[in-house]
């Protein structure tokens, strides 16, 4: 049996090598294991909020163009005036960018078109519009990630150029709280063809959420926003939750710097966690997107 003692561990004391190498294996093993995600968006947290921009966020392609092709098939406008939204949209959607001179266009063109006419019957006519050209554009990726908002308890509010009563609409549609929109001035009830201030656009955005924010109380750092345009870099920036959705180039590389969350739901290509489970709207777009190139072609 004494031939078989090697077999025995021998008994000896720990040399500070040994400590310093079974400390260091216990911490690579510590460090080894995936660090869960904290939850977000922290259920019942009422100092916390979403702010979701709308074209290309929460919806495929630009609301105001929707808005016009529902305007046009009541005759508010005539054929030429609908080309040129079509231009637009298919500059957008083709593009991925919101061109300042095409937005500027857009703006005015619909001012000029609701001039005289009743908000009510503009509040009335949007209803219909969203039902005929809007509701089937929402990205279902983006919808679950403003729902996991609602289930936590959070408000949830649209942050858009679009005038404020058809945002108003498409909010209270996807069972959002509200929503901040461009306000075009009224007098008795009749639009004016004037804007109050100026578009809610890029750093107005950021102003618009500021204020709300202060209204509702609510932690600015414990609060999330969502866009896809480097346009909304004011807003996004102001919150401790940025997520960048649908990005545009120039979001997508400041989002990477700065190590924001990206999802994309016009691929099938996978972004970064997002720690909310969402559906990915893929290939929801492609049909708007062949109209546009032929639209393109047939200009050409």
């Amino acid at each position: 049996m004494a031939a078989l003692g090697w077999l025995t561990p021998r008994r000896r004391s720990a040399t500070a090598r040994s400590v310093l190498a079974g400390e260091a294996s216990a911490e690579a093993a510590r460090k080894s294991v995936p660090e869960e995600e904290p939850e977000f968006p922290v259920l019942g947290d009422d100092k916390a909020a979403a702010f979701f921009d709308l074209d290309n966020t929460v919806m495929q392609g630009a609301a105001l163009f929707h808005f016009g092709r529902g305007l046009y098939k009541r005759k508010f406008f005539e054929t030429r005036d609908l080309v040129r939204f079509a231009w637009q949209q298919a500059w957008f959607r083709l593009a991925g960018v919101e061109d300042p001179e095409h937005m500027q266009e857009a703006r005015d063109s619909a001012l000029s078109i609701v001039k005289g006419h009743r908000v009510s019957e503009l509040k009335s006519i949007g209803e219909e519009i969203y039902d005929e050209y809007m509701a089937e554009r929402i990205w279902p990726g983006t919808r679950a990630l403003a729902q996991a908002h609602l289930d936590a308890g959070q408000k949830v509010w649209l942050v858009t150029a679009a005038p404020v009563e058809i945002a108003q609409v498409i909010a209270r549609r996807l069972g959002l709280t509200g929503a901040l929109g461009t306000v075009a001035e009224s007098v008795d009830g009749v639009y004016t063809g004037k804007l109050v201030g100026e578009p809610l656009h890029g750093p107005a955005k950021a102003e618009a959420v500021r204020a709300l924010a202060i209204a509702e109380g609510l932690d600015l750092s414990r609060c999330a926003a969502y866009s896809d345009s480097h346009n909304d870099i004011p807003m996004l920036s102001l919150v401790g939750h940025p997520y960048a959705i649908n990005p545009d180039s120039k979001l997508r590389k400041h989002a990477r710097k700065l190590e924001w969350r990206l999802r994309d739901y016009r691929t099938g290509r996978k972004a970064a966690k997002v720690g909310i489970p969402a559906a990915a709207g893929v290939g929801a777009v492609a049909g708007g997107t062949a109209a546009a190139i032929a639209l393109h072609r047939r200009r050409r």
